[in-house]
C-alpha cells in the first residue's frame, strides 16, 4: 500500500480524496483549463516520443501482445493523436486569429451559427463527449468571418474538458474576439463516460448555456436565440 501511495503522489494525486467521486460528480476545479506553467517548454516531438513510451507500458500492463502487428504501431499512434490532433487545443500556438471586419452592411440583428458539430473529452475518464454547440451574437460595429466561429469552438473543445467549463470558454473567447458584451452559447453533447460506462445510459444528453449583454438581461433576445437553434 505504501508503495501505491508513492507512486500515486509522483505524479500529483492527492491520495486522501476518492477520485472515482470527483469523476462521477463533474467536478469542474477552474473556467480556465488547468495547465502547469511549464506546460509548453517540451516541443511536440518529444511529447509524442514520451507518451509513446508510456502508452506501451500501459498496453504492456494490460497484458496485451506488443509485437502483433495489428498492434504493434499503436502506442506511436495514440500518442501522434493526442497531440497532434485530439488535444491540439491545448497549445496556445493552435488558437484561431480571429480578424475582425467593419459591418458595412449595418446589419444589428442577431447572427446565429448554429449546429457546429464538435468532439471533445471527459478530463475524467479520457473519453468522446460529442454533440452540437450553437452560437449567436449581436454586432457592436464589426463581424467574423463565420469559420473563424466554427473554429473558436473546436480550438476549446479539443482538450481534456468539462462541458461547462467548455461552454464558458467559448462564450469568453467570442466576446473578447467580437468585442462585444451580446453573446450566446448553447452546447448540446453525449457523455460516453455516461453511456459507455457507470450508469450507461445511452439515450440522455447535457445541455449548457452561456448568455451576456442582452441575451442575459433580455428574455426577447434569449427566448429569439432559442427558437432559431429549436433546441
Amino acid at each position: 500500500m505504501k508503495q501505491k501511495e508513492t507512486l500515486l503522489n509522483t505524479v500529483g494525486i492527492d491520495y486522501t480524496q476518492n477520485i472515482d467521486d470527483i469523476g462521477d460528480e463533474h467536478v469542474a476545479t477552474s473556467h480556465a483549463t488547468p495547465l502547469r506553467e511549464d506546460a509548453f517548454e517540451m516541443d511536440d516531438d518529444l511529447k509524442i516520443e514520451l507518451i509513446e513510451k508510456h502508452f506501451r507500458e500501459i498496453m504492456h500492463i494490460m497484458g496485451l501482445d506488443l509485437t502483433d502487428d495489428s498492434l504493434r504501431g499503436t502506442p506511436k499512434r495514440v500518442a501522434k493523436m493526442f497531440i497532434k490532433e485530439v488535444f491540439s487545443g491545448l497549445d496556445p500556438k493552435n488558437k484561431p486569429a480571429a480578424k475582425l471586419f467593419e459591418n458595412k452592411f449595418k446589419y444589428n440583428e442577431m447572427l446565429v451559427e448554429k449546429d457546429i458539430t464538435f468532439y471533445s473529452h471527459c478530463e475524467h475518464h479520457f473519453v468522446p463527449i460529442f454533440g452540437r454547440a450553437h452560437v449567436a451574437y449581436i454586432s457592436n460595429g464589426h463581424v467574423i468571418g463565420l469559420s473563424k466561429i466554427n473554429r473558436i469552438v473546436q480550438y476549446f473543445a479539443k482538450r481534456p474538458q468539462v462541458q461547462e467549463r467548455l461552454t464558458m470558454q467559448i462564450g469568453n473567447e467570442l466576446k473578447e474576439a467580437l468585442g462585444t458584451e451580446d453573446v450566446a452559447v448553447v452546447l448540446d453533447a453525449h457523455h460516453m463516460c455516461v453511456s459507455s460506462r457507470g450508469i450507461q445510459d445511452v439515450n440522455s444528453s447535457t445541455v449548457t448555456s452561456y448568455y451576456s449583454g442582452k441575451f442575459e438581461k433580455d428574455e426577447q433576445t434569449r427566448t429569439e436565440f432559442m427558437k432559431y437553434i429549436s433546441l
